[in-house]
């Protein structure tokens, strides 16, 4: 192993998590949160979460290094390099990573973990990036860049350099979503398919395939944590903040455990017949979104953030 190079031989230290994330500012004329706020997991590993001060959809991005190659899933919510700085953030990162472990033509891949704009607005910032490879939206180019072929019940590897990740389709959330499962962290990212919010199912029989497929992967491999897209829900069970809310001082931990996909699979296969909407302690089910759903999550967002305006919001 050359000498400037990382050892993902060696395991991996335990990772730093939980961790307070930023969650919005407690009023709208006093917004103080960064733009970006950037948490070094281990030193190969970064976890990014975009402020709801730029974007109440508030997306999570994921940065793996490895020794070829360094990794970006999900670009966030804006596309305005001067409002929500990616770029210049994920550049430093890099080079901080190259000082480190110097090496000439080291690529960056810009993936997604599905391709919803909250979670793909940023990558024109990338285009014009030297050795920067952005991954297509759609699931045909997606599947066809991290070789996954139909049947899509296998995971096809994806490596970095001495660091291999896993990824597995798992559509029902969008027809283009992946898992993404790191073997050195032991991490498994599952974007909007399976995080502490409001899951939006548009398609159920794919959906329940998806979670089947996850639950046999955790089934059959180390599995230290779920992490998903996004944090909706608040610490009271079954609760969680309104759609557009632009401050969520009492959000729950990103960070979810493997067993959580069992259950999960359990639980939307109790209502697979039956679209609606459907609480749990961690997360909501929304099998089917419909014009009367839509309308009143638009409703309950406004009266949250009027409140939020008038400063009267706890």
């Amino acid at each position: 192993m050359n000498a400037a190079e990382f050892d993902f031989g060696a395991p991996a230290p335990p990772g730093d998590l939980p961790v307070r994330w930023i969650h919005g500012s407690p009023s709208p004329r006093h917004r103080s949160d960064p733009a970006i706020q950037v948490h070094a997991y281990d030193p190969a590993t970064y976890i990014l979460r975009e402020s709801k001060d730029v974007s109440f959809e508030a997306p999570f991005l994921y940065l793996f290094f490895g020794n070829e190659r360094a990794i970006l899933f999900d670009t966030g919510a804006t596309a305005d390099p001067d409002r929500f700085p990616l770029r210049r953030t994920v550049d430093a990162l890099v080079e901080t990573w190259l000082t480190a472990h110097p090496r000439a033509g080291y690529e960056l891949v810009v993936a997604h973990t599905h391709s919803h704009t909250d979670h793909t607005a940023g990558d024109a910032q990338f285009r014009d990036r030297p050795a920067c490879r952005i991954v297509g939206r759609s699931p045909e180019e997606v599947r066809r860049f991290f070789g996954l072929s139909d049947p899509v019940d296998d995971p096809r590897s994806f490596d970095l350099g001495g660091r291999t990740l896993d990824v597995l389709a798992i559509p029902g959330h969008h027809p283009a979503s992946i898992a993404v499962y790191d073997r050195w962290t032991t991490l498994l990212l599952t974007g909007d398919t399976v995080c502490p919010g409001r899951l939006y199912v548009f398609d159920m029989p794919a959906y329940l395939a998806s979670l089947q497929r996850l639950a046999r992967f955790v089934e059959t491999h180390p599995v230290r944590w779920l992490l998903g897209g996004h944090v909706e829900m608040r610490r009271t069970a079954g609760l969680d903040y309104p759609f557009r809310a632009k401050y969520q001082p009492e959000e729950r931990p990103l960070e979810m455990p493997p067993e959580r996909i069992p259950s999960l699979l359990s639980a939307a296969r109790s209502v697979a017949d039956r679209p609606g909407v459907y609480p749990f302690e961690d997360c909501i089910l929304y099998h089917g979104v419909r014009s009367g759903t839509i309308l009143r999550m638009l409703g309950r967002g406004w009266l949250w953030n009027l409140r939020y305006r008038l400063g009267i919001i706890p």
